[in-house]
This record gives structure tokens, sequence and C-alpha cells, in this order.
């Protein structure tokens, strides 16, 4: 015994010894290789029960816990049965002797360590393991003891982690679930007895007549006036011990409720002490009664309170999630809704909306998380089956959510109400689709909520009604979540902006439900701003530098910038809805819209025209940005009705078009004093947006001819005046091409008046690219630093606009595009020209090949063979192996894009149909594998991989006869021809690479390429092909499988599998007799009899879900075997 009372002392020294501040690194170091070698030892289990029974040193009781842990989940099949059984036998009654007194988390860390014994030995070796839980939960003394036991359990048999046979898995959830009735039976008799013990005591007051818990709504939601007078029982109050217990209990519950499927086992019974419990949370005199009390003591008291209502909706939410309801489940499912309801009315049931705010402000913020979430699936997941109850008043829960939603004490809860009513709209809009006949009668029925609802989103977002909560939102920092702007597909956001387009999102929902009333809701409002806005006329004064707004009163400047802010909102609002007013519903809504964008035709017209972005303020930071936001807005919301102008063009471009060329012509006299480089840019550019939209979208056949648009084009040729910032400058670009270019709408092909037209285009082009043509003769020239410089702007300047008119009318007509190309052509030839010149410079080498790629992509029939051969091969000179490697080893991210760019117009090149770009096929396909492949495969970065491969996909999909020539007549002849093999070496190397890649650690490359794989197979029968059959299908698979076992790419399961499966199809035969005895053979760290067992599970099932099934379980249970052998001792013999 001195040896053991000896070692605990020199462990307790050196575990002091080793969390003291003062002990270095390197000692640390020497210490912990001393720990791991004792724990090592065979037979170190008896020391640390030892230690754990005699030392109250919390470090050595954690490092004893460990080795055990060690010793069971990893060299458990090795330990003599003996030993096993000792050791089942004391831990418990170490567990059971000192559990009042460990520390909490050393006592939680004993049990997972018996539950870890359970899950190796249960039932066959230690057949009490779940019985004695069971006892200890009975007996009063030991119920904690036993509902820790109880979660640990679930915890890790339900879910196991990997270190178990697929057999054991199954073994173990089936074991549990046989139990699961007995334990939920224990539970409901816990949480029932403490209820009803404390609520005896409880003293119960008559409900007061005021109250309004009984109101009709109460009555209609329960149906039996039983439940509800059971719900109206006053909280009782808990002693310390009973509420830990049911903390507990509830614990175990939500967890039982993540993987037990919803069964009768769940009983009324059960469902309605949750919510008894899930009451704490909504019950705010706790929190009342701790801060009166004052006491520490009694606010801890209030939060555990709390807490029990926290964990009581947690078991509802696991419940709520499961989509999957059987029948005899439905009318539980009714009842806990209509139990949640009542908590729900209980939350919102003071009278007026201050006090309800405040109801809520006091209630714990997770509770209400908690809340919303049991919301969000109620009205997500369970709202279609619920609402054909007839006992289920649907609007009066409206009612309910509508007072939470507009009462959230935060803008996060808010939002998340706001997307509450989102899902609600869209389950309505896709209802009605589906249900066209009684459309009325839906609508009907909601029609007060969402009016009520619309008007109220409209209310939060107007200064006006809101001021206090609005001025709390940022506008000036972007929001950094990046999850939800991936989520919404959205640029970043200030918080401000967020708000605002989320309450947009929802006004607008309504407005495709009812169109008619959203309309009569918003105009009048925004009426009222724009009439603010455009009195501002008469207090304009005249003043030495120029106009001043003589408004110098605080109380009017704030109520002028509130009418601001709100005004800004609401044009967005109208913009938003302009998408209403188009197609069938044209006629029907013509004179609402019509309306709408005269008044916003006249109101950027006065914007203009009094400059507003120009005037002083008294306040210039704060009424300056608001007036040119107004400004802005205007016009975006006008951009917004393009669509419905193009429409309304079509209608009347026969008849009598004067109101349209007048809405049209006073638009542009709004926007043609904006383009200047003098006004402020985001004014710029919402002018010159609009501009765009009216030259693409609307195009209407008098455009070219209105002095407004003939001084933008003056403007943009003149060379003398100041060019627009880059972004603007492309857009009015695009314009006036467009303007040019696009084919006239209702018009013939004999009116469209082409050759003017082209002439006009050429001369438009030949000004813009004056500079940049003169470059030819000097680029040549070796250049000073300050000229290169110049060179390199122009070369910006200038492809920036090219680049960006070439897209624009890459999917129009074909004479768009000729005329196009016919402009642009000496400045494509002088692109080539200069691009040697400039190859190690590779930012503009980047830009070059972009202008280049939009060329390829949108203009390359016009461009004409022989040019486009010139390109190709220009391109193919320039980029030797020694270029190549410069710009992707040497130049960073700037080199790889140039380099991927090149790839990119090489996948449009091998795309083509036809035999025009063949002969160049050999030499992209010994580019690609004899100079860039080399240069990347060995790299981690996965610059250029992405690129390269889908151009290697593409050159087989696009070229597949290239490899494998089929006559018609050999297939006919032979019923399946064995086609002619072509540049075997060619597709061997490109196969080779796809399979180096699946061995590289890079996800996104490994999804992407077994895409392109199983691609080429469905549609080109890859997998069946003679050489892939007979080379190469089993050393895919055989990689594929290492993958799984390996657990690299682990996200890629399922389509691993998948693809597993459909190369294995292509010959079972010789995957079951010679592939997989031969896989096995080759798997180290397994015996020949685990091999065997291996061999036998794997099934010889032919269908998919049954194969993967199989692969999924060998290579578990491969894992497994590797663990349990490299845990036993030396010298083992394992028969």
């Amino acid at each position: 015994m001195a040896s053991e009372e000896a070692s605990l002392r020199a462990l307790e020294s050196l575990m002091t010894e080793f969390f003291h501040n003062c002990t270095t690194n390197e000692r640390k170091r020497e210490i912990e290789e001393l720990l791991n070698n004792f724990a090592q030892q065979i037979g170190a289990w008896r020391f640390c029960l030892y230690f754990l029974s005699s030392t109250r040193n919390d470090y050595v009781m954690m490092y004893s816990l460990t080795v055990f842990e060690n010793l069971i989940n990893k060299m458990w099949l090795g330990v003599p049965s003996q030993d096993k059984m000792e050791i089942r036998s004391c831990l418990p009654k170490l567990l059971l002797a000192h559990h009042k007194t460990l520390p909490y988390f050393i006592r939680n860390k004993l049990c997972k360590v018996i539950v870890d014994i359970g899950r190796q030995d249960w039932p066959m070796f230690y057949h009490d393991f779940f019985t004695n839980i069971l006892q200890l939960i009975q007996s009063p003394v030991t119920t904690p003891l036993g509902l820790i036991m109880l979660k640990t359990t679930s915890e890790e048999l339900a879910c196991p982690r990997e270190d178990l046979s697929v057999a054991r898995k199954e073994e173990l959830r089936k074991l549990l679930l046989d139990q699961v009735q007995t334990v939920l039976g224990l539970l409901t008799g816990i949480l029932e007895s403490i209820w009803d013990k404390h609520s005896v005591t409880a003293a119960t007051p008559p409900p007061s007549p005021t109250s309004g818990d009984s109101g009709d709504l109460l009555s209609s939601l329960l149906q039996s006036p039983s439940v509800a007078k059971l719900l109206n029982q006053p909280i009782p109050i808990l002693d310390t011990e009973s509420e830990y217990i049911c903390a507990l209990a509830l614990e175990c519950l939500a967890h039982l409720f993540s993987w037990i499927p919803l069964s009768t086992s769940i009983t009324p019974s059960l469902l309605t002490t949750i919510f008894h419990f899930a009451r704490f949370g909504c019950d705010t005199r706790i929190r009342k009664m701790s801060s009166v009390n004052g006491s520490s003591q009694n606010s801890v008291l209030g939060q555990e309170r709390g807490r029990l209502g926290i964990l009581a909706m947690s078991c509802i939410n696991e419940l709520m999630s499961k989509n999957c309801v059987p029948m005899e489940f439905e009318e539980y499912l009714l009842r806990m809704f209509q139990q949640t309801f009542y908590l729900l009315q209980k939350i919102t049931k003071e009278n007026n909306a201050h006090m309800v705010k405040s109801r809520l402000e006091e209630l714990d913020e997770s509770y209400i998380e908690k809340f919303t979430d049991f919301l969000r699936l109620f009205v997500s997941v369970h709202l279609r089956r619920i609402e054909s109850y007839s006992q289920f008043p649907v609007v009066e829960f409206l009612a309910l959510l509508f007072k939470y939603t507009f009462h959230q004490p935060s803008h996060e809860g808010y939002f998340s109400c706001l997307d509450i009513w989102t899902l609600f709209l869209d389950y309505l809009t896709s209802k009605i689709k589906s249900r066209l006949a009684d459309k009325e009668a839906v609508l009907n029925r909601y029609e007060d909520a969402l009016v009520l609802l619309l008007t109220e989103v409209l209310n939060r977002i107007q200064f006006r009604y809101n001021q206090a909560q609005l001025e709390e939102l940022d506008d000036e920092t972007l929001d950094d979540d990046v999850r939800s702007r991936v989520e919404q597909g959205q640029l970043q956001q200030t918080e401000w902006q967020r708000y605002l387009r989320q309450s947009l999102e929802v006004v607008a929902k309504v407005m495709e439900l009812l169109p008619t009333h959203a309309f009569s809701t918003l105009f009048p409002v925004l009426q009222d701003n724009l009439e603010v806005y455009l009195g501002l006329q008469q207090f304009v004064v005249t003043s030495g530098t120029g106009h001043r707004l003589n408004i110098t009163a605080e109380n009017d400047c704030r109520r002028l910038h509130c009418s601001l802010r709100d005004l800004s909102s609401l044009l967005q609002a109208v913009g938003r809805l302009a998408e209403y007013f188009i197609g069938d519903v044209f006629a029907a809504r013509f004179n609402d819209a019509l309306t709408v964008v005269e008044r916003l035709v006249k109101v950027t017209l006065y914007g203009s025209q009094i400059k507003l972005y120009n005037i002083e303020t008294a306040v210039p930071s704060v009424l300056k940005p608001d007036l040119i936001d107004v400004h802005a807005q205007s016009l975006a919301a006008l951009q917004a009705y393009a669509h419905w102008l193009a429409q309304f063009y079509s209608e009347v471009h026969r008849q009598n078009p004067e109101q349209f060329i007048s809405l049209v012509s006073t638009a542009l006299e709004a926007i043609t004093p904006l383009i200047s480089s003098k006004v402020q840019e985001k004014l710029l550019l919402s002018a010159c947006h609009l501009l765009v939209s009216l030259a693409t979208t609307v195009r209407p056949v008098f455009l070219i001819s209105i002095p407004a648009v003939q001084k933008v084009f003056n403007r943009i040729t003149d060379t003398s005046t100041q060019r627009l910032p880059d972004k603007a400058q492309v857009l009015v670009c695009r314009a006036l091409s467009n303007v040019l270019l696009l084919p006239w709408p209702n018009l013939p092909e004999s009116e469209q008046q082409w050759a003017v037209r082209s002439t006009n285009h050429a001369s438009l082009i030949s000004a813009l690219t004056r500079e940049y043509r003169q470059l030819k003769s000097s680029a040549i020239l070796p250049q000073r630093k300050v000229q290169l410089e110049d060179t390199k702007v122009i070369i910006h300047q200038t492809l920036s606009v090219l680049e960006d008119i070439v897209e624009s009318i890459s999917g129009e007509s074909t004479k768009s595009r000729q005329i196009c190309y016919q402009s642009l052509q000496e400045s494509v030839q002088v692109s080539l020209a200069l691009f040697p010149a400039f190859i190690h410079q590779s930012d503009v080498t980047d830009e070059m090949l972009s202008f280049f790629l939009t060329l390829f992509q949108g203009l390359r029939v016009q461009m004409g063979v022989p040019f486009t051969e010139q390109i190709i091969q220009t391109f193919l000179n320039m980029f030797t192996r020694e270029q190549l490697a410069e710009s992707i080893l040497h130049e960073g991210s700037t080199g790889c894009r140039v380099v991927e760019k090149f790839l990119k117009i090489l996948q449009v090149v091998v795309q083509e149909p036809g035999q025009v770009f063949k002969p160049f096929l050999p030499s992209v396909i010994s580019l690609c594998m004899e100079q860039v492949y080399p240069i990347i495969a060995e790299r981690s970065s996965p610059d250029v991989k992405a690129e390269l491969f889908e151009l290697l996909f593409r050159i087989l999909h696009h070229n597949w006869r290239y490899f494998f020539k089929s006559s018609v007549l050999a297939s006919v002849q032979r019923g399946v021809a064995e086609e002619q093999m072509e540049n075997e070496a060619q597709f061997s190397a490109i196969m080779q690479a796809f399979g180096q890649s699946f061995l590289q650690p890079d996800i996104h490359l490994f999804k992407q390429n077994l895409f392109y794989l199983e691609t080429l197979n469905t549609k080109q029968k890859l997998y069946h092909k003679k050489i892939f059959r007979t080379t190469m299908l089993f050393q895919f698979v055989n990689v594929l499988l290492q993958v799984l076992v390996h657990k690299s790419h682990d996200l890629l399961q399922e389509e691993i599998g998948i693809a597993t499966y459909n190369m294995a199809s292509v010959d079972f035969d010789g995957f079951y007799s010679a592939f997989l005895p031969e896989f096995l053979a080759s798997c180290d760290g397994v015996d020949s009899n685990q091999k065997n067992v291996l061999g036998r599970n794997f099934k010889m099932d032919r269908d998919l879900p049954s194969f993967t099934q199989n692969v999924h379980r060998l290579v578990n249970d491969l894992r497994y075997y590797r663990l349990c052998n490299d845990s036993l001792p030396p010298g083992t013999v394992k028969l």
C-alpha cells in the first residue's frame, strides 16, 4: 500500500507543479510525458482506483478518470475479463459513495466513464447497467444522479461516435428504444409529483374579474374548460432541490426527443406537464419578487425558475421540429399548439401596448428566443396540417402573433418575427396558387389581418411613428454577418438597410396578395411626405454664394429630417411594388401605376431643377445627405417602373403616344443635368442607372432625337470636358451604345434605320477610343515609368467601357452584334498588338484578357475564324512554360487571375460546335497537360486548378469524338459498338489528373471534379468505355473508398457513395469477385479474421440505397477494427 500512497503524493505534487503559473513549458512537457507513460502501463487503472478513493485533489481525480476513459474506449478489448468485472463493480460503488461530495465536473466525468463501459458491455457483460440507472432515478436520495446518468446514456449511446461497429450501433439504439416507454413514464412521474406537491401549498387566489385570462379566445383555443382551468392555476414556488431535479428531467427529455420518433409513448399527460413548466418562463412575478426582496439568493432563484421555462420550451421545440408526424400523433400536436398559444396569450395579455412591451422586456431573452423558434416551426412545418382543423382558430392566432411581433423588445427579435410573417405569406401565396377556385374565400378569411400587418410594418419604418427605435439603428457600418448575406444573396448592408429591406419584403408580399388594399394604404402616406418635399421650393432663397434653404429653427429642421428620411423609405417601397403592375394585370392596375409614375417623374424633375443637392442648409451634415438621398431614391424608384413603361409603350405606340412621350422626355430632362462630375456620386449613379434602363428596357424610337440625350452624347465624346468617375462613365457609354444598337420594339426590320445607327455607333466608339488607338505606335517602344502609368490608365479606362458595351449586347440580335463588332474592330486589333508588350505587367494583361474573354463570349461569330485563330495563336505563343510559371508562382493572385482568364477563353473555344476550332485541340490539350498542369499539380493552393479542370472537362464533354470515333454502321452491325479509340495517351493523362485531384485536401476541387466525372458518365457513358473499364475503373473506386476511410472529405460522403455505386455497377461481378477481396487484402491494420467479417457483411446488393449503406458500413467497421487493434497491448494473441 505504501507504494500506492507514495505514488499518490508524487502525483499530487506533479499536478500542482504542472498547473502552477511559474512552471516553464519545457517542464510541463516533461511532466506530460511522464503522466502519459504511466497511463500506458498495464494495470495503471488499479493505482487510479486508489487515487480516486483517497485524494481530494481535483487535478489528480481528473487525470485518473482520463486514464479510465482511455482504457475503456481504446484498450478494452485487451483487458482481462476479471479486471473488467472489477472495474464494472468498483466505479459505480465509488460514484454512489461520493457523488454528494465530488465537484460536479468530476462527478459528471465519472458518470461518463461508467456509461462508456455500458456502451461496450451492456447487456451481455453488464446486464444491470440500465436497471441500475432506473433504480437510481426511483430512489429519492439519488434521483439527480440517476437523471445525470440517463442524460449521459442518451447522449453517448443513441448517437454514438464512430468507435463502434455498425452492428453495435444498431443494437444499442434498439435496446434504448425498448426502454423509452419506461423512461418517459418515470420522467413524467417525477415532474408531475413535484408540481402537485408544491401546487397544494400555493394558496389559489380567486381569479380577478378583469384579468381577461379566461377570455373568449382562450376557451376557443382550448375547447375543454378543464384544461383552461388547469393552465390557470398559479405557478407553484419550488425549493432549490426540486428545481434542480426538474431542470435535469427536462434536459433529459429534450435530449430524448432529439432522437426518439414521435409515438404514443409521448403521452398527453407528459405534454401537459411540460407545458406547466413552460409557464415558468412567462411568469414575470418571479423577477419582480427577486428585485423587491433584493437579496441575491432570490434573484438566483428567479433565474433558475426562468431557466425551467426555457428548458421546457426546448423540449417542445424538439418535438415541433419533426416533420414526419404519424396519424395517431396529430391530435397530440393540436393539443400542444393550443397549450402554447395559451402561453402566447399570457405573454401578450396586457390591454395597452406599452404594458405588453414592458412585459416582454421582463421575460428572459432566451425564453423569448425559444418562443419565437416555436412560432417559426409552427408556421413553417405544421400550419398546413393544423389549418384544416375547424377547432383551431388561425385568425385569432395571427392576432396574438401580431401583438407578439410588434412588442418585441429587441430589433433582432422583431426581425425574427418578420421572418415568421414572411413564411406565413409565402404559405398563403402558394396555397392560393394551388387552389384558385376558392381564392376569394381564403383571402377574405385573412384580409383584415394582412391589412393590419401592412399598416403596422409601414408605420415601423417611418420616423413619424417610430423615431426612438429607428434612431438606434446603425446606418454607418456595414454588417459583417457573412452568413445572412450569403443566404439572402445580397451585398453588405448596414443595420438600417437590413431593417428597411426586410420590412419592404413583407410589404411586397402583402401587395402580391391584396394589391388594391396595399396600394391604397401606401400611396396616401407617400403623398403626405411628397407635399412637404415639393413645398420646400418656397423656402429657397438666393444668397451671395448660391441657393439657401431658409429653414433654421431646430425643431423645424428635425421635423424636416424625419419627413425626408420617411420619404426616402416610402420611395423605396413604391419602387419595390413596381413588379405588381405589369404583365397580366397591366390594364386592370393601369391608373394606379400611371399616378405613381407621373408623381415620380414630377419629383425627379423638381429635384434636378431647383438643384436641392447643391443647396445650403442650416444643418448641412444632416439635411444635405437627406436631400441627396431623396433625389437618388426618386430616380431609383422611377427606374423600377422601366418594365411598366416598356409595356405602356407597346400598348400605345400606334395610337396616341403623347402621354408616354411626355413621361420619357420629362424623365430625361431630370437626368441630364445630373450627368456631371460635379454631382455627388450617389446621385450621379442613380441618374446613370435610370438612363441605362430607358435605353435598354424601354427603347423608345425617339430617344436619339431628344435634345437631352444629344447633350449627353456631346458631353461624353468631347475630350475637353472632365471625365466622369469610372462607374458612371461605363454606365453612360453603355446607355448611349444601346440607344444605337438595340432593335426598337414594335417596328419591322425595314424601319430600324440600321445604316444611320451604324455610322453613329462607329463615330461614338471612335471618339471613346481615340487615345487608346494612338497607343499602338508608341507602346511598343520602351517607356519611362511616368509614361507607363499614363498608358495603363488609358488602357484601363478604355477597356472597362468597351468590355461593358460588348457584355450588354452579347445576348441581342445578330444585327446589333454585327454593328458592335464593326465599330470595335480597330480597337480589338490594337489590343492584340499591345498584348505582347505588356505580357510582364500582370495587371494590364488581366484587363486585356477580361476584354478578350467578353469578346469570345459575345462576338466570336462576328470576329470570324481567321482573326479568332490569330488571337488564340498569339496567346498560345505568349503563354510559354516560363511565362506561365512566372504568372502562377511569382505574381501572386493577379498572375493567377491572368492564367485563369486565359483558360476561360480556351473553355469558350473548345465548346464551339462544328469543325472550325478543332485544329487547336491538340495544342490546347498539350498546353494543359504539359505546361499548366505540372506547375500546379504539386501546389497546395487551389489557384488555377478549378479553371484547368473545367477546361479539361469541356474538352472531353464537347469533343468526345476526338477520343472515341464511333461509326453508325459498326454499332448497327455489332449491336454495341466497341468504339475505336484515338489520342489514347492524352485521354489517359487527363483521367490521371482527375484521379490525382481526389488525393488532395481541397474539398471544392474534389466536389467539382467528382461532378464532372459523373456528368461525363451520364452523357457519354464514360465508365462503360473499354479503356476506363479495364485500366481505370477500380483505381478510381479504390481512391474513393480510401478517401471515405480517411474521413478527409466527410462533407461529401453521399456524393462519393453514389459515384462509387455508379462505377461499381458497370461491372458488379468484377467488383464483388475481384476488387473487394483485393481491397480488403491490401488493408493494413486489420487481421484476416476481421477482413473476412468485413467481406461477409458487404452484401451483394445491386441497388443504390443498399449498396451505399454497405459501403458506409464497410468504412465504419474498418475504422473501428483499426481502432481496436491499435489499442491492444503489444504481444496480445488474438483468437
